[in-house]
């Protein structure tokens, strides 16, 4: 037991530490994109006639089972049949596929870069990590929307990978990206998607219900200033999103940043009002960026620090 949950603690710092320094390589296969090609196969296969939502349904359960059940059972082979060091090993790369923050980081970097160039270069470039229609983006709802998106996905692409490793292992943090990738691609309220994809949405809701509370509490630790004020703004303002679960970490980012997010977008040339979190509508810079950039990193750290005292806790309890 004990010999396994060590390690279980250096595949994670290490896997960790790989997404740290090398974020996701372009020329390396990964896994999220093998998910998007298996939801795509089935989307366009059953995303048509009659049952619709029923359909979505049952594919949904059935990919995030198969991802689960397939990764728990190679572990497990792995660990009956050969040393904990090979089944460390997998585990590490499996890890280290599964957290995003420093792809995350770069892009978002990139898009106030950008910027610096145009306005154009700035639509372009936050076009790759955000959903809605960016071609008539003001610089300031470029900035909001690249800023959106590091808080959203820290709880997405981090935290909540994370913390499904703390409470599933590997298996968990596997499955739990196949929900996030299925929301990603089908989970909307457009004409295409509201039914079939209705079931993914609401799966990625409950996945992410706590870790995405978790995501803005650890934000505001990363600070450390202001805890009182910014935890009561978060409580304002964290249900002011579409989703029940991306206005908390907005919220306390926004909070700590005094600024504005949300507002209307279009989404496939289709127009969402969403409510705003916050209400100082001053225009955001690149030290905003970077101060945001730092509380991320932070946050992460304090994350992985919670879990490894979570365990050792355990095992001197076990």
């Amino acid at each position: 037991m004990e010999e396994a949950a060590a390690y279980g603690i250096i595949a994670l710092l290490i896997g960790w530490i790989f997404d740290l320094l090398l974020g996701d390589p372009a020329w390396l296969p990964h896994p999220v994109v093998g998910f998007g090609k298996l939801i795509s196969f089935f989307e366009h296969r059953f995303n048509g006639g009659s049952w619709r939502k029923t359909k979505g349904a049952v594919i949904s359960v059935l990919l995030i089972a198969l991802v689960f059940t397939a990764t728990y059972f190679l572990l497990h082979i792995l660990s009956i049949t050969s040393h904990f060091l090979l089944k460390g090993l997998v585990e590490t790369i499996f890890i280290f596929f599964c957290l995003a923050g420093t792809t995350l980081i770069r892009e978002v970097r990139a898009v106030f870069l950008a910027l610096d160039c145009s306005l154009e270069d700035g639509r372009r470039q936050v076009a790759r990590i955000v959903g809605r229609d960016t071609s008539e983006l003001s610089a300031q709802e470029v900035r909001v929307a690249a800023l959106e998106t590091l808080a959203e996905n820290l709880s997405d692409g981090v935290i909540a990978p994370l913390f499904w490793y703390a409470v599933l292992g590997v298996p968990g943090m596997l499955a739990y990206k196949m929900v996030n990738t299925l929301d990603s691609m089908i989970g909307y309220k457009t004409e295409r998607y509201k039914d079939f994809g209705c079931w993914a949405a609401h799966i990625d809701d409950v996945a992410n219900y706590v870790s995405a509370r978790l995501t803005a509490i650890l934000i505001l630790l990363a600070n450390g200033k202001k805890l009182v004020t910014n935890s009561l703004f978060v409580y304002k303002n964290g249900r002011n999103h579409a989703s029940p679960n991306s206005g908390y970490p907005e919220a306390a980012l926004a909070g700590i940043l005094n600024c504005r997010f949300g507002g209307p977008h279009y989404y496939f040339g289709q127009l969402f009002d969403k409510p705003y979190i916050g209400t100082n509508d001053r225009l955001l810079t690149t030290d905003d960026m970077r101060k945001a950039v730092r509380i991320n990193r932070i946050a992460e750290v304090l994350m992985i620090i919670m879990i490894i005292g979570l365990w050792l806790l355990l095992l001197s309890c076990f």
